[in-house]
């Protein structure tokens, strides 16, 4: 063993050490949040990795960051052969891979193609920063520097490996070993030793040097990086909810006396998980390029509720594990101090941050846990929304429409309640705004027009259909959330009810992701997945004539995002003759939120541009003459967008079951 050996054994010792000690003090600090289970559905977990992690499906939805960011991870994948055979290298000098034989010849190969692939993704992803300046990528200055720290560390570790590789070819006078294929490696030999070769071996020993210790140095300082994510990224992933479309609120347990905190006030009443995603954040700013919020002016931007966790966490968690006292960082808080209550107010809960995350994140549940604080502990809330919480308690919605009214809309209908006959195939949950909304009770009766010229047997509750609960739970008052939807639960399960269609994607995704929660396990669809289904059934017939028509539709984040409806409502519309669909340039998954979910229906916008004009807008862009909707708070939106541009009269905003009957033989 010679001295290269030994000092690099000590060397080997204190880097991984290090890296060792910041792994446990990380983990003693997750160990701060609350409990909660992620460890179940392996298979489905693992697969997820292979998907999200390893095939970087989430990444490449960018398409200009996400190749880029894919040839980085895979070849630094691919260079942990080269990293290891180094590492070996130290303590027994002669190793190399070679004894894989073939298969050696597809590392080496690969290795050295990749390095010039990162090389340039590297050099492009400074450009991006530093020339082009994408707005996302400016971050503060400490930000900003870490990722020029983490880009530079990863230039030198590739032209060290490299150079590595091009000094040993040389001082073996440019012969390759048996199974060794490195033709990048081999003309850079050439380049570096046009003439002599007599002191590659020197050279060959200071690149790798230089190599192993930039690879040590980088993994020491991605704890204390915002680069920590690739460490935590794919464990984050593994223990992600797998479903993070179909959100749903954890639900809390109001029989449990011992239970003093209800939401999030600070870094403790986090889960492991939250503050997992608070590490893993990578500070890309996806999250804020999606959100409606953040790109109308708002005081939001998903990535800052992220990153504020994790350095709240740093600076309390210490204390907490200690046990000590120091009472300009205790009484601080999360909420109010590291995040406004202005910021979480602002989240219409489109879903579009948690869907755009590369890293899988959940911001929703953070701000929707941070609201139940707000409302729940400390009656903090916007005036606008006090109203709401109380029609919702007497009234059962969030108007002051008389209950007894609810079925009103259907006078006339020949429509059947569940009380007057339950023996039905499907329970049409009609929800607050078909009910008692002018411009929405039209959409109910259209589509009950629909289900009654298709011979579809259905029924209402009536009266005794209550608010699904939605709005109280996005707005963090979940004890009144639960108290709807728990009556609710009870009613259906009283009659049996078996299959609900409703025309609401609140309604929608409540009932069918949300309920269960409660003992409530129905089939759910929405109206546009029926229509759907009857037009290519037949049991409907559309005219064979009708005037051209230019539609363009609007996904709502409810149905689109969440619930992966995209396909049904533009089916409905092609089948009809004479109409054009022309698609928005954010459209299905990438849709725009209409900005009145997470109970901003209720709230005005006192800050930058109304999200819905914002969104009116790009339906104008379309030519289109008339916007289709499938759901009453987009609609409500997308109507007062179109009298903000004076357009009311040229611009016809319907529900697809109203252009669905207008064409109806």
């Amino acid at each position: 063993m010679g001295l290269k050996n030994i000092i690099f054994i000590f060397v080997f010792i204190a880097a991984f050490s290090f890296l060792f000690y910041n792994f446990k003090r990380i983990i003693s600090y997750l160990r701060v949040g609350q409990p909660e289970n992620r460890y179940d559905r392996v298979p489905e977990r693992i697969l997820n990795v292979f998907k999200v992690a390893f095939g970087q499906t989430k990444i490449l939805r960018d398409p200009i960051a996400g190749p880029m960011h894919f040839l980085i991870f895979w070849g630094f994948m691919i260079f942990l052969f080269e990293v290891v055979e180094s590492i070996i290298q130290g303590f027994y000098s002669p190793f190399t891979w070679e004894f894989l034989g073939g298969f050696y010849s597809l590392i080496t190969f690969v290795t050295d193609l990749f390095s010039l692939f990162v090389l340039i993704a590297v050099l492009f992803a400074l450009y991006r920063r530093y020339v082009q300046k994408v707005k996302r990528l400016e971050l503060d200055k400490v930000a900003k520097t870490d990722a020029t720290i983490v880009l530079s560390l990863i230039l030198v570790v590739v032209i060290a490996m490299l150079g590595q590789n091009a000094t040993q070819i040389a001082a073996h006078n440019f012969k390759l070993g048996e199974y060794e294929f490195r033709p990048i490696s081999l003309a850079l030999a050439h380049l570096l030793f046009p003439a002599s070769t007599q002191n590659a071996g020197v050279y060959h020993e200071i690149f790798w040097w230089i190599h192993i210790l930039t690879i040590f140095g980088f993994m020491n300082f991605l704890p204390y990086s915002k680069h920590f994510h690739v460490f935590t990224s794919i464990p984050n992933v593994y223990f992600n909810k797998l479903q993070p479309g179909k959100y749903a609120p954890k639900r809390l347990d109001f029989e449990n006396e011992e239970i003093e905190q209800f939401g999030v006030l600070d870094v403790e009443h986090l889960t492991w998980k939250q503050l997992l995603d608070g590490y893993t954040c990578t500070e890309c700013g996806r999250c804020v390029d999606a959100c409606p919020a953040a790109n109308t002016g708002k005081p939001l931007a998903p990535r800052d509720i992220m990153v504020s966790i994790r350095h709240r966490l740093e600076e309390k968690a210490p204390l907490l594990i200690k046990g000590e006292e120091n009472e300009e960082i205790m009484n601080k808080t999360l909420v109010h101090n590291y995040i406004s209550d202005e910021a979480l107010w602002a989240c219409t809960t489109c879903n579009a941050c948690v869907y755009e995350c590369p890293v899988t994140n959940e911001h929703l549940d953070a701000i929707i846990d941070m609201r139940r604080n707000l409302v729940l502990m400390e009656s903090q809330f916007p005036a606008e929304v006090n109203p709401v919480f109380k029609n919702l308690e007497t009234n059962f919605n969030p108007w002051a429409f008389n209950h007894q009214d609810r079925a009103a809309w259907a006078e006339g209908l020949g429509v059947k309640t569940m009380a007057e006959d339950s023996n039905t195939e499907y329970l049409y949950w009609v929800g607050c705004a078909g009910s008692y909304d002018a411009r929405y009770q039209k959409v109910s009766k259209a589509f009950v027009k629909i289900l009654q010229k298709a011979g579809v047997d259905f029924r209402i509750l009536g009266t005794e259909e209550k608010c699904n609960g939605d709005t109280a739970r996005r707005l963090g008052n979940e004890y009144l959330a639960e108290m709807l939807i728990t009556e609710n639960v009870e009613t259906l399960n009283k009659y049996g009810v078996k299959k609900i269609v409703t025309t609401c994607p609140h309604c929608f995704n409540s009932i069918k992701n949300e309920y269960p929660q409660f003992g409530g396990n129905f089939e759910v669809i929405h109206h546009t997945e029926l229509i759907d289904q009857l037009l290519k059934e037949g049991k409907i017939e559309l005219k064979e004539e009708a005037d051209v028509s230019k539609i363009t539709y609007h996904d709502p984040c409810y149905l689109g995002r969440y619930n992966s409806v995209y396909d049904e409502p533009r089916d409905a519309l092609t089948k009809i003759k004479g109409i054009e669909l022309v698609e928005m340039e954010k459209s299905k998954d990438k849709s725009f939120c209409c900005g009145a979910g997470g109970g901003r229906m209720f709230m005005e916008e006192t800050e930058g541009e109304r999200i819905n004009v914002v969104r009116t807008e790009q339906a104008l862009e379309t030519g289109a003459d008339t916007i289709a909707a499938a759901c009453p708070f987009c609609m409500t939106m997308l109507t007062d967008g179109t009298k903000a541009f004076d357009k009311e009269d040229e611009i016809a905003v319907k529900d697809i079951a109203e252009i669905v009957l207008e064409h109806i033989k």
